[in-house]
């Protein structure tokens, strides 16, 4: 598996489940994903006709395209089951949910996939309790590592 780009803005978020998607994409966003041209600034999904959408993310333009080139920041379609999707669906409308992609790679047979969260937002304070918790594991981590010094 090899990780093109990870979202670093859905440490903000509590994740509850995790779902693996594929992405509609065209030949020059492959391109350019290979390159690792992507950024995941303000990205959500969003369902619309009972089919998931990707949103906000930009993808750079292949910088060897011509007039076949795409636009960085269109919507693009995710490939999941039916099931899936209604289940998506049903969890959006029922509570105060969102999904969010969480990272991009390309699978063992080169195909590029999204890793999608369904997750919920944190408060402040929240965040701030993950924060004390990470700065702690880190001491603990390093009191270990150097054998009590």
């Amino acid at each position: 598996m090899q990780i093109v780009a990870i979202n670093k803005k859905a440490r903000d978020y509590e994740i509850i489940e995790t779902y693996e998607a594929g992405i509609e994409l065209k030949g020059t966003e492959v391109k350019s994903l290979r390159e690792k041209n992507v950024s995941f600034k303000d990205s959500f999904c969003r369902a619309k006709d009972g089919e998931i959408y990707l949103l906000n993310l930009h993808i750079s333009p292949y910088k060897f395209a011509n007039r076949f080139n795409h636009d960085p920041e269109r919507p693009r379609k995710l490939l999941l089951h039916k099931r899936e999707i209604k289940r998506l669906i049903g969890k959006l409308t029922s509570t105060g949910l969102t999904i969010i992609p969480t990272k991009i790679y390309f699978n063992q047979n080169g195909i590029a996939k999204v890793e999608i969260a369904l997750a919920k937002g944190r408060k402040q304070y929240d965040k701030r309790e993950e924060i004390k918790k990470q700065e702690m594991d880190k001491k603990i981590k390093m009191y270990l590592k150097h054998g009590g010094r």
